[in-house]
């Protein structure tokens, strides 16, 4: 189909699709998105539990844990997270440039689940008494009485101060008149408030509370702060542990991509180069293939919003090796069809016919292993998988066709016709 079109055409589509590119890419620095290990941030696997509520980690399940996640880490503040389930229990979560990779670590795996009790006189005494007891989610929760309203059905929650300036959690009800109706046949009882089963506070319920409330206790602002953004964004279902936690600094990501930036240049220079050198016109008309090529993976990159990581660097690399080494096969089978005696146009045209059956089983070859890389891989595997599979991809495309279109375009206007120019 692509050597009936008309050449105009064919010119068109190259310079459509170049321009498409560029307008993708553009201003490239805030178009690619970088990965944690080429800008800094923190990588999480955290792993699902199943409880006695959940006996199965269910894919609605894993659902639901990520959009708490999500509305915990938009509390944060952190730009671009990304949060991908492995597997049927396990979510990995990347959050570029975080602040304090520990705080937000402990976001991420507090259940954050909120409790409301009438609780009897002795137990408040000895939870407020022994520190132990009272941090013991087994201690003080389990005597503590029945649990009467649920950090489920708050509307919102503010870090606030109260009177003498200690740190408090101001909060909203969704049903203040369940809450009403609770704290009015429960007067001059204590109300004692647990955060995952740990004592928090207790106070005598003066009088009537229906759509506003507070929770005090011995709080650091951070500590506000952060169950406040806990019980906005909503409490896990099940509870869930931390089994790989990475921090990268944005020193050594910002090092990391310099150099691999460097790597990158000079092996396209050396390629670039050998094939200007060995295959001379082709070889040079195969470089101006594999800039546009460069433009059509970066476009793919910016078009998708894709995350550029160091292992998709490699990919990237490894890709382009791919385009070079198709011309390669090219380049030689016009060289022995020129040697054979054939004209010029006979050449190119059996040249690129009889190669294409090698180059295209090598690409395919590639594309299937890069494909079930991406399906089974997880973290920076894919990223190394993805660039790999559409580079490989895009390599067949320009070496085809946008190679052939050059080669047409000389060959068929005369532009060129002494064979030493085409490395014979």
């Amino acid at each position: 189909m692509w050597t009936r079109l008309k050449p105009w055409l064919k010119g068109a589509a190259v310079l459509g699709t170049a321009a498409l590119c560029l307008y993708l890419i553009l201003p490239i620095q805030s178009k690619i998105k970088l990965g944690l290990d080429l800008q800094g941030g923190v990588r999480v696997l955290l792993q699902l539990h199943t409880s006695a509520e959940i006996p199965k980690i269910t894919p609605q399940v894993q659902g639901q844990v990520e959009l708490v996640l999500q509305n915990r880490i938009n509390g944060l503040g952190v730009s671009e997270p990304v949060i991908t389930p492995v597997g049927t229990d396990r979510i990995l979560v990347e959050l570029p440039n975080v602040k304090n990779p520990d705080e937000a670590v402990r976001q991420l795996k507090d259940v954050a689940k909120l409790d409301f009790k009438i609780m009897p006189d002795a137990v408040v005494q000895r939870a407020t008494r022994d520190k132990k007891y009272a941090d013991d989610p087994n201690g003080a929760y389990k005597d503590s009485g029945p649990v009467v309203y649920s950090g489920a059905d708050l509307k919102g929650a503010q870090a606030a101060y109260d009177q003498s300036s200690q740190p408090k959690i101001d909060f909203q009800t969704k049903k203040p008149a369940e809450f009403g109706q609770m704290t009015s046949a429960n007067l001059q009882k204590w109300l004692g408030i647990f955060l995952d089963k740990k004592y928090m506070s207790a106070a005598v319920i003066q009088g009537v509370i229906t759509s506003e409330g507070q929770i005090t206790g011995s709080f650091t602002e951070d500590d506000v702060v952060r169950i406040s953004n806990e019980l906005n964004a909503g409490a896990l279902p099940v509870a869930v542990t931390v089994i790989e936690n990475d921090t990268i600094g944005a020193i050594l990501g910002k090092t990391d991509l310099q150099k691999s930036l460097v790597a990158s240049l000079i092996g396209l220079t050396l390629v670039s180069l050998f094939m200007i050198f060995v295959y001379r016109l082709p070889g040079f008309m195969a470089v101006i293939a594999l800039i546009v090529y460069v433009l059509m993976l970066l476009g793919l990159l910016a078009g998708v919003k894709a995350v550029l990581t160091l292992p998709g660097i490699a990919g990237f690399v490894l890709s382009i090796g791919m385009a070079v080494d198709a011309n390669v096969l090219i380049f030689e089978r016009l060289k022995e069809e020129l040697w054979s005696g054939k004209s010029l146009r006979a050449s190119v045209q059996i040249g690129f016919r009889r190669a294409f059956t090698a180059v295209f089983d090598s690409h395919v070859t590639t594309i299937v292993g890069a494909g079930v890389l991406f399906m089974l891989g997880t973290g920076t595997v894919k990223g190394f998988a993805y660039t790999l599979f559409w580079g490989t991809v895009f390599s067949l495309v320009t070496a085809v066709f946008i190679t052939r279109y050059f080669m047409d375009v000389v060959v068929e206007n005369d532009l060129v016709t002494n064979h030493k120019a085409y490395g014979v």
